[in-house]
């Protein structure tokens, strides 16, 4: 194996190239493979991945220095599989609520006989989750409460460790109160949706249009 090692980045492997770095004129030497460390920095070139660098991310270069393939790292691989999985099975989720939604849906068409009492269940559904956001809200100013006095308390000053990792928790905390606030307000917005759509096309009898006067002579 032809190594050329300490090369730090593929511009500089591409310039060995250029001046002629002793590589083989055979087909598999039309290539040069830069190959990374586990922090993603680039530690050396060659032919060929020696074996303890197998598992991390590698490079593929033409003979001119451009790169033509990217190989994720083992652990890149592994994260980018449970990704997909885990999108996967939101996506089933979501499919499963869409039908158990439509289901409910169908039901409530056929359960009630007018228009005013399908409001008036969109309305208790809708107080439902006013009250869930006006908990949400307390729990918020809460949340900003807390990270203003931590913040308070640290001042100017980089803080020790103990009130970085405070500081993160309150972070955190706001954040975290934040999106459900934001995904109870969609919520809300959705059940408006819903409703409108499902009053649509809940077939609820419409008053027929009055009949035209008819002038006396």
């Amino acid at each position: 194996m032809r190594d050329i090692r300490g090369i730090c980045g593929i511009a500089a492997a591409a310039v060995l190239l250029g001046l002629g770095a002793p590589i083989a004129q055979d087909a598999s030497a039309q290539k040069i493979v830069c190959w990374k460390d586990k922090s993603g920095k680039t530690v050396g070139c060659g032919d060929k991945v020696p074996p303890e660098y197998q598992d991390n991310a590698s490079q593929e270069l033409d003979k001119r220095g451009v790169t033509r393939k990217t190989n994720e790292s083992a652990e890149e691989q592994a994260k980018r599989l449970a990704k997909e999985k885990e999108n996967e099975k939101i996506r089933a989720e979501q499919d499963k609520k869409a039908a158990e939604q439509k289901r409910q849906d169908t039901a409530l068409i056929n359960t009630y006989s007018s228009e005013k009492e399908i409001d008036l269940r969109r309305d208790r559904e809708l107080a439902t989750i006013d009250s869930q956001i006006t908990q949400m809200k307390v729990m918020q100013k809460n949340a900003q409460d807390r990270q203003k006095e931590v913040k308070g308390r640290i001042g100017s000053k980089p803080g020790t460790d103990v009130q970085k990792e405070e500081l993160a928790r309150s972070d955190a905390a706001v954040s975290k109160a934040d999106q459900a606030l934001a995904n109870k307000e969609k919520e809300k917005e959705d059940v408006r949706a819903r409703y409108t759509e499902l009053k649509g096309g809940s077939g609820a009898p419409t008053p027929a249009p009055a009949p035209a006067s008819t002038a006396k002579k």
